[in-house]
């Protein structure tokens, strides 16, 4: 019987191929899976890299998430076969290594992308015009002694984009709708993005009042907003990130957070999640998410549906639907 069939008419739980689970998964894509998948829980095994060695071949193929991603010897245990991820970020997933051992990778890009640029465009809002900071004055019942002090306007202020992908086309065409001017950043110029290009980081941060970073993670792009990238957006600068917390030097923001070296800082993404610098805390002028931007009923249940739609694709025709882009 053919993986496809047993997918389609299962004769018993047994009858079902297997899956490698890297780590724990939402518990919506777990449910949506077991019907069709045996799950095998790699993190849970004393010894993953002995397992995996001594495993080799066993499983039609393996599962996992973002954070979790996919190791050389764990792509090496699924030679031949499937990684579906959860998620849109592929710099934890040893893509070099799937290529070697012939693993076709799949993540789950589009379905996520308004989420996460409203989330984007939510915390350009909450720091320029101190929502959060506000709520709290009202809750706090500070508001009869005096009036909250002024904001920052938004409209028709100038942003500045680090990598212009579907999530930062998304942030941009949000901007426009608020008469903001979008300039980008990235590793060459995108000839139909309707755009200003800046090849030079700095001076992007130096231009913009709002620089969002929405580039993807990875070593290429390790602290890419450096301490001075940092300074160059100045005082009045504020500093949005809702890609990878590793793309922000952390330190030197904390630094200029505490120095009023900026005006603020949206953050949904941190550098050790769940950890969160203290200086990053308790300051009006921060906002801080845990990892929330993708976090909604309907992007959730879009992600989950895809990554089984992958795998069925790959079981039917040997090829994933959204490889990683």
């Amino acid at each position: 019987m053919s993986s496809a069939e047993e997918i389609s008419t299962p004769n018993s739980k047994a009858a079902l191929p297997e899956l490698l689970q890297i780590g724990p998964l939402p518990p919506g894509l777990v449910a949506l899976l077991t019907p069709h998948y045996r799950l095998h829980p790699l993190w849970l095994e004393a010894d993953r890299a002995g397992f995996t060695k001594a495993h080799v071949g066993r499983f039609a193929g393996g599962v996992t998430m973002s954070r979790h991603g996919c190791d050389a010897a764990t792509m090496a245990c699924l030679a031949g076969s499937v990684v579906a991820c959860f998620g849109v970020g592929f710099e934890g997933l040893d893509l070099a290594a799937a290529r070697r051992h012939a693993v076709a990778v799949s993540t789950t890009p589009d379905v996520l992308t308004d989420c996460v640029a409203d989330i984007a465009f939510g915390l350009v809002l909450a720091t320029a015009r101190q929502i959060v900071a506000a709520d709290r004055f009202v809750q706090a019942g500070r508001w009869p002694a005096g009036m909250f002090p002024l904001a920052t306007k938004v409209s028709g202020k100038r942003m500045g984009i680090v990598g212009l992908g579907r999530i930062g086309a998304a942030i941009a065409r949000r901007a426009t709708g608020f008469d903001m001017v979008p300039r980008y950043h990235g590793r060459h110029a995108q000839p139909a993005a309707p755009y200003g290009f800046e090849p030079d980081l700095a001076a992007l941060a130096r231009w913009a009042d709002f620089l969002v970073v929405a580039c993807r993670g990875g070593p290429e792009t390790h602290h890419l907003v450096s301490a001075g990238v940092i300074e160059a957006l100045g005082p009045a600068g504020f500093l949005i990130n809702i890609a990878r917390g590793s793309v922000v030097d952390e330190a030197a923001l904390a630094d200029a957070v505490q120095r009023q070296a900026i005006a603020g800082a949206g953050l949904d993404v941190f550098e050790n999640e769940p950890q969160v610098p203290a200086a990053l805390l308790g300051n009006d002028r921060v906002v801080v998410l845990p990892h929330v931007a993708a976090g909604t009923r309907e992007t959730r249940a879009a992600m989950e549906q895809l990554v089984l739609d992958n795998l069925q694709a790959f079981f039917r025709t040997g090829q994933v639907a959204t490889p990683p882009a």
